[in-house]
C-alpha cells in the first residue's frame, strides 16, 4: 500500500507543488492588449480581432505609423476577421472566412487591405499576392482623441458601419448584411 501511494500520488503532490509556485509569478501584460468586436444579423456573425496601441503622447499618422507603407490596423499580431456569411464591405462581395486586415494610411485616404494569409505577425510578411480586396476610405477627423487604437462594429439591422478610431482620427467603412 506504501508502494501505491508513493508510485500514485507522490507525483501528483510534487507536480501540484511545482505547478503552484509558476501560478504565483506576476505575468506582465502586453502594452497593446489583445480586443475583439463583434456584430451579429441573423446568421452572419463578424468578430474582428486585433491588439491595441496606445496614443501615450506619440504622434501617430505620418510618425508612428508611416504614410504610404503597409500597417497591420494595430500591434503585436495582424488583424484578423472572420464572417460566418457572406457580406458586401464597401460594396465589395467578401466571402465567409477569416482574413487578416492591412491598412496603408495617408493624410487623406487609407487603403484597406483584406488578405487571405492569416496568423502573421506584423505586416512584415505581407504578401500582396494574396489579397482579396482593396479599397479606399476617407480619412476624417474626430473632436474626441482616442487613446488607443479602437475597432468598432456599429450594426444596424442589415447595415452596418466599420469604425476606425486613433488619435483624431476616424474611418468609416459601409457594410451590408447579406441574406
Amino acid at each position: 500500500m506504501k508502494n501505491f501511494f508513493i508510485i500514485c500520488f507522490l507525483p501528483l503532490a510534487i507536480f501540484l507543488f511545482i505547478t503552484d509556485g509558476y501560478t504565483q509569478v506576476p505575468v506582465k501584460s502586453r502594452p497593446s492588449p489583445l480586443a475583439m468586436t463583434t456584430a451579429r444579423y441573423k446568421d452572419t456573425y463578424i468578430k474582428i480581432t486585433y491588439c491595441q496601441p496606445h496614443k501615450n503622447g506619440r504622434d501617430i499618422f505620418g510618425k508612428l505609423v508611416p504614410y504610404g507603407k503597409v500597417w497591420r490596423l494595430g500591434a503585436n499580431e495582424a488583424t484578423e476577421i472572420t464572417l460566418t456569411k457572406d457580406i458586401l464591405i464597401n460594396n465589395a462581395l467578401l466571402k465567409a472566412g477569416t482574413y487578416s486586415m492591412f491598412a496603408i494610411p495617408s493624410t487623406e485616404q487609407w487603403t484597406i487591405i483584406i488578405n487571405s494569409d492569416v496568423g502573421l505577425w506584423g505586416s512584415y510578411n505581407y504578401n500582396q499576392a494574396k489579397d482579396v480586396l482593396r479599397f479606399d476610405a476617407r480619412v476624417q477627423q474626430n473632436n474626441e482623441v482616442f487613446e488607443p487604437f479602437t475597432i468598432r462594429i456599429d450594426a444596424r439591422n442589415d447595415l452596418a458601419e466599420l469604425l476606425f478610431y486613433w488619435d483624431q482620427v476616424k474611418i468609416i467603412i459601409p457594410v451590408k448584411f447579406l441574406q
